[in-house]
C-alpha cells in the first residue's frame, strides 16, 4: 500500500498570537511559515509524489502552494476529512484564556472523553481523519500502485491522532506525540500493519524515495522478526 507523507501546515498567524484558530477563516501563514513552505519543495525534491491532498483551510493550501508550483503536474485534492478539529465555541479564543477551563484538563489527560462546546468530540475528529486516509490509500493504490508516495497537508491534532492510529495507541496517549509546523510525518501502510517511518521530520526527506529493484533493501513482506520497516 502507499506511503503517506503528512505535512503539518507552516507556522500561522494564530500560532504566533496564541490563538486556538480551529476553523476560523482567514488564518494565514506568517513570515516564518511562508519560508517553511518555500523550503518544502527542496526537502521533497528526491521523492516522486503522485498526488497532494489538503485540508480546506487557507494555511494548509498556502503550505502546499510552493510544492505545487515546483511540480506543475502534481494534482491537488481538497479533503474535508482532514480539516482541523471543530473546536466550536473555543475557536478564535486565546489559549491563555482556555488554560483554566476544566475541559482543558480533559483534552490533555483524557482526550477520548473530550467534546468541544458547539463543536465535535476528539474521537469524531480521529475517526473521520482515519477514514479519510484509508480511503485515499485505496484510491492512490488503485491509480498509482502500492509503491506510490503522496503528500497530505493537515493540522497538528489531526496528524497526532493519525500517528496514534498507525501505532495502535489509544487516543488518550496522542498528546505524547509532537509535530512541529511544516514537519513531515511518514507512514507506510501495508496489508497487515502501518509503519511509522518518520515523525515530525524538519530536514531533508530524500531517503523516503521508494527503493529501486536490486538496491539491496529488504521488502517489508520479507523482513525478519525484530526488523521491519526502518530497522537498522
Amino acid at each position: 500500500m502507499p506511503t503517506l507523507l503528512l505535512v503539518r501546515h507552516g507556522r500561522s498567524t494564530a500560532n504566533t498570537s496564541g490563538i486556538l484558530a480551529g476553523r476560523t477563516p482567514g488564518v494565514a501563514l506568517d513570515e516564518r511559515g511562508a519560508a517553511q513552505a518555500a523550503a518544502l519543495p527542496g526537502r521533497l525534491a528526491a521523492v516522486p509524489l503522485v498526488a497532494a491532498v489538503s485540508s480546506p483551510l487557507q494555511r494548509c493550501q498556502e503550505t502546499l502552494a510552493p510544492l505545487l508550483a515546483a511540480r506543475p503536474g502534481l494534482p491537488l485534492h481538497t479533503e474535508d476529512g482532514i480539516n482541523e478539529c471543530d473546536y466550536g465555541d473555543w475557536s478564535g479564543r486565546k489559549l491563555a484564556e482556555l488554560t483554566d477551563e476544566p475541559l482543558m484538563q480533559t483534552v490533555q489527560q483524557h482526550p477520548s472523553a473530550a467534546g468541544f462546546p458547539g463543536g465535535e468530540t476528539m474521537r469524531t475528529m480521529q475517526n473521520r481523519a482515519v477514514d479519510a486516509v484509508r480511503a485515499w490509500n485505496a484510491r492512490i493504490e488503485d491509480e498509482h500502485g502500492p509503491e506510490a508516495v503522496y503528500v497530505m497537508c493537515s493540522h497538528g491534532d489531526i496528524i497526532k491522532s493519525l500517528v496514534a492510529d498507525a501505532l495502535g495507541m489509544h487516543l488518550d496517549l496522542f498528546q505524547r506525540v509532537s509535530v512541529e509546523p511544516c514537519s513531515v510525518t511518514a507512514v507506510r501502510y501495508t496489508p497487515l500493519r502501518p509503519y511509522l517511518i518518520r515523525l515530525g521530520d524538519t530536514g531533508d526527506l530524500g531517503s523516503l524515495a521508494p527503493k529501486e529493484e536490486g538496491s539491496g533493501a529488504v521488502p517489508e513482506r520479507d523482513a525478519a522478526i525484530g526488523g521491519g520497516a526502518g530497522a537498522s
